[in-house]
Order: structure tokens, then sequence, then C-alpha cells
């Protein structure tokens, strides 16, 4: 199913169609400040492993974000972060990066990697923030398409929807979506380190 929502005021309607999927166990494609993602319930393990069959990778090696829709939501789910991390995220998000912590307790079992660590993400999508916020709880997410595969695809909703429409479903068309994937950012150790670098630009924050 491919519905359109206007990003400049997504309708409530449309909104709670999607958290309602979310909450049965669906999977969504939706757009992002960045790339279009892949995404579910993290409280659901069947979604989970249904999202890891599409991407074709093991729940325990996969490298998913959660989408939270502020920085009380991000503190449920990583240990405590140190106060000159807190001020730079707090500056940088909402925005195009993928912060790396230490994982709490409150993260999926079926996601805990020996890493223990977990990618957190608050992009500045008004469509993806409505949706975190209705759900009441992150999304478990993942890009449409791999670091190194850049197809036209990704970026026009239509042919996303061709190209997955038996696999998930729905595909929100929030308009044209970018190319460049987010800047991941390891913060694990008080530090931050530059995994990835993506449309974000650490250094305007810091």
């Amino acid at each position: 199913m491919l519905i359109r929502i206007y990003p400049e005021n997504p309708n409530p309607r449309a909104i709670q169609q999607v958290v309602d999927v979310l909450r049965g166990g669906g999977i969504v494609i939706y757009p992002t400040d960045t790339i279009y993602g892949l995404g579910c319930d993290i409280t659901n393990h069947k979604a989970i492993e249904k999202i890891c069959q599409i991407r074709g990778i093991k729940p325990e090696k996969a490298n998913f974000s959660f989408i939270c829709h502020d920085l009380h939501n991000i503190s449920e789910y990583v240990k405590p972060i140190d106060t000159s991390v807190f001020r730079l995220i707090k500056k940088a998000l909402p925005g195009p990066f993928t912060f790396i912590f230490n994982a709490s307790n409150n993260v999926p079992k079926l996601l805990s990697s020996k890493k223990k660590t977990v990618g957190i993400r608050v992009p500045d999508n008004s469509i993806a923030m409505e949706i975190v916020k209705q759900l009441g709880n992150p999304i478990l997410s993942t890009s449409i398409r791999d670091d190194d595969d850049i197809l036209e695809y990704s970026t026009d909703p239509e042919l996303i929807h061709e190209k997955f429409e038996n696999q998930v479903d729905i595909v929100i068309d929030g308009g044209y979506g970018g190319n460049i994937a987010s800047t991941v950012v390891d913060c694990t150790t008080g530090e931050f380190t530059v995994l990835r670098e993506g449309k974000g630009k650490l250094e305007d924050y810091i």
C-alpha cells in the first residue's frame, strides 16, 4: 500500500493508519532526513525477524538504529551519557546523525549483539517524528539500501513501492528522499569517533 503524507502538515488519520500497522506487527517504509527507512515496532520480535529476512541478515549481526522522538526517548535505551556528549547530541538532533551508545537493558534481547551497543536517530522529518510520537516507542530502522549501493529507486517513493510492495505493508510517499546516509558517530567511550561520513557534519556542533 502506498500512502501519500505531506511533511509540511502530516495528516493525523494517515499517521494513525501507519501506527496501527506497526502495532499489528507490520513493516513500513518511511521518509527520514536522509534515505528512506525500513522500519517496525521495536517491541515486536516477529516484525524484527521479518525485516532481517528482507535485508538477508541475522538479528544478532544487524546494525539497526532506533528512531526516537526526542532525547527523553533516547535515555530509556542507552546507559547514562556523559554531560559533554549530551550537550553535543542536544545541538545535533534532530538531524542526519546516528549516534552509537552503550545499550541499556531495555533494548530487546533479540537485538543484543556482543557489543551491547545501539544506534540512535532523531531524524529531522516531521512524518517520522509524528509516527514515533503516536506509537509511543521507537521504530527499529535500517536503510532500504546497502551503504555502497546507490540506486535510483531509493529516492523515488513510487519506485520504492514497486520494489517492496510484496514485502512490506505500507510505503509512505513523503516526497523524494536523499541518497546520502546519516553520519555515524561512536559515543561509547565518551569521545566522538566518526565511523561513517554522511550527510551530517559533526564539526558544526563541536
